[in-house]
């Protein structure tokens, strides 16, 4: 929902506040290589340390088959010296196959990250792990977390959710990675009421409305053509999110 003049002023913003300090994945997203490799090596240049890539589509009928995916994602690779991750998501409407996933991370230098938020999204995760090996450097959860503790069990090794409430998923992630794998499932069970109700509920909208409930931004309103989320929607969400007491509500207050 940004122009490209406010995708490059928020990139810009969000790394010279980090300054380092943690390493921070910009999406860079486009249908045309070029365009998609000049994002890339701005990003780069500007402290990123990923970027992170669906496959090219446009609307709903503009795809492109294999050989160009992959010439997609070269193009790219050759243009940058930071890692990839593909984020491999219904949206693009574009099935990337187990096989030609794990080939691209064997042939493409900086292909090494794998976000994996499709239908059996740990069946998935287990495939590539086992066909690509050790150049899956990061086979990853998405879709909010809300098949997480499968998609750990799977062999993921990191998640890319909504941006509401990480504290909340760390509380899953800490203890499996740490392995105490009890209670991650445990904070699981607590966490995910919220995670549901983000995923089915409010979508995009849900971030928005946790910082503004919490005092993080002014305004929830999310741009035309989406619409505000139901007065008892958004309810609701702040409700489930009130008994998990997530930073996002006391950090601006």
């Amino acid at each position: 929902m940004l122009t490209d003049a406010e995708r490059e002023t928020v990139m810009h913003a969000v790394l010279e506040h980090v300054a380092g300090r943690i390493p921070v994945i910009v999406t860079t997203t486009h249908f045309s290589s070029a365009v998609c490799a000049e994002r890339s090596r701005q990003a780069e240049a500007a402290g990123a340390a990923m970027v992170m890539i669906m496959p090219p589509y446009h609307g709903a009928t503009f795809r492109v088959g294999e050989p160009a995916i992959y010439e997609f994602y070269r193009v790219v690779s050759d243009a940058i010296g930071i890692p990839i991750m593909i984020q491999d998501a219904p949206v693009a409407g574009t099935p990337l196959s187990i096989d030609f996933l794990a080939r691209m991370a064997k042939e493409l230098a900086n292909v090494r990250y794998f976000k994996i938020e499709v239908p059996m999204a740990a069946n998935k995760l287990r495939g590539l792990i086992e066909k690509g090996g050790s150049v899956i450097e990061g086979p990853w959860d998405g879709e909010e977390a809300i098949t997480l503790m499968a998609d750990l069990d799977a062999g993921a090794t990191g998640a890319m959710t909504g941006g509401g409430y990480p504290d909340g998923i760390r509380q899953i992630m800490d203890p499996f990675l740490a392995g105490r794998r009890d209670e991650a499932v445990q904070a699981y069970a607590r966490w995910l009421p919220l995670i549901n109700y983000e995923n089915r509920q409010c979508g995009l909208s849900a971030c928005k409305v946790l910082m503004r409930e919490g005092g993080v931004i002014k305004s929830d309103t999310v741009r035309h053509p989406l619409q505000p989320l139901h007065p008892a929607t958004r309810a609701g969400l702040i409700e489930i999110a009130r008994t998990l007491d997530p930073v996002v509500l006391r950090w601006g207050h």
